[in-house]
């Protein structure tokens, strides 16, 4: 990992294994993720592009869904793991998710001849406003800006040249290679995100299962970025839970019930805390006050971080799913 300032100057460098030996880093890029889930169903088995339009418990304690495509479904479970606006986890009673006051700019940078860089996570750190990049294949860099944004920041830009042109303005005196990559960044790469969060509160919040009905990911406990974890816990979600249904599931209605809130039980101590963790995390690093962050780039991040504690969330035991 390198942490640069926004005038280029580094403020600290380090390798994970050095630190922590427990730590590492891998970056995928999503699509290829998600390919390489999908591919290891049955053909036909995921039905891409069709949205929920209306979610119903049906008299025989089946669950009605009917797609936006006009398809009616029956299910006998459902997994609801649609991501931060899931109208299944409006339908179950949860809150929406609450804007943090930051968005975020992300992109793909291509280079088709191979890109330049190391294997580093490389940050830079400015006033309200920070960058990152990292390489996710021998051709193809990720990147990210977050920047302090007001809580109604007016309609939703989907034109990427006005992305890109936003994105570069917010970073224009950056280091240079920065402003290559948003360049380098095709199209459909480009996004703009208001971040959110939702704080599963004991005894406030509703719990993760309904019935057969049970959230997974986002749509549960969506966090802000900032740890890195919310994919990964989504992957958690989903091998414990498919743990806790393996026995159940031959067993009848009432066990389905019964692992499907285990399995919520057995979670929420784990994502609540990582939910809050990424917040502050955040608002530390979305400090725009200038002496708070002449503090953290010369003394905070230089000679008090220390990686062990800071990623120690990131240690999951998970022993292999049984075929």
């Amino acid at each position: 990992m390198v942490v640069n300032s926004e005038d280029g100057r580094e403020l600290r460098s380090f390798k994970f294994k050095d630190e922590d030996q427990t730590q590492e880093v891998r970056a995928v890029e999503r699509r290829i993720l998600l390919e390489t889930l999908a591919n290891e169903l049955p053909p036909e088995t995921v039905r891409f592009s069709s949205k929920l339009a209306k979610i119903q418990s049906s008299e025989n304690g089946e669950t009605l869904l009917q797609l936006t495509d006009g398809t009616t479904l029956l299910a006998k479970i459902v997994i609801g793991c649609e991501g931060i606006r899931s109208p299944i986890a409006k339908w179950m009673g949860f809150s929406e998710p609450r804007y943090v006051g930051y968005s975020a700019f992300r992109g793909l940078g291509v280079y088709p001849d191979g890109q330049p860089f190391a294997a580093n996570v490389n940050y830079i750190y400015g006033r309200g406003l920070r960058a990152g990049y990292v390489p996710v294949s021998p051709t193809k860099v990720y990147w990210f800006i977050c920047y302090n944004s007001p809580s109604s920041p007016g309609p939703k830009i989907t034109d990427p040249a006005l992305l890109r042109k936003q994105a570069k303005e917010l970073v224009n005196n950056w280091p240079e290679e920065l402003i290559r990559l948003i360049d380098l960044s095709p199209d459909e790469t480009i996004s703009k995100t208001l971040l959110v969060d939702r704080w599963l509160w004991p005894g406030l919040s509703p719990p993760a299962s309904t019935g057969k009905v049970v959230l997974v990911g986002d749509a549960w406990h969506p966090m802000t970025p900032n740890l890195g974890q919310g994919a990964c816990c989504a992957l958690e979600d989903s091998v414990i839970l498919t743990r806790k249904l393996a026995d159940a599931i031959k067993s009848g209605p009432t066990a389905i019930e019964g692992a499907l809130r285990a399995y919520g039980e057995e979670r929420w101590p784990r994502v609540f805390p990582l939910t809050v963790r990424a917040n502050l995390v955040g608002s530390l690093l979305q400090w725009d006050n200038q002496l708070v962050c002449s503090i953290r780039n010369n003394i905070v991040i230089p000679k008090l971080v220390r990686l062990g504690p800071v990623l120690e969330h990131t240690n999951f035991e998970c022993e292999p799913l049984k075929a």
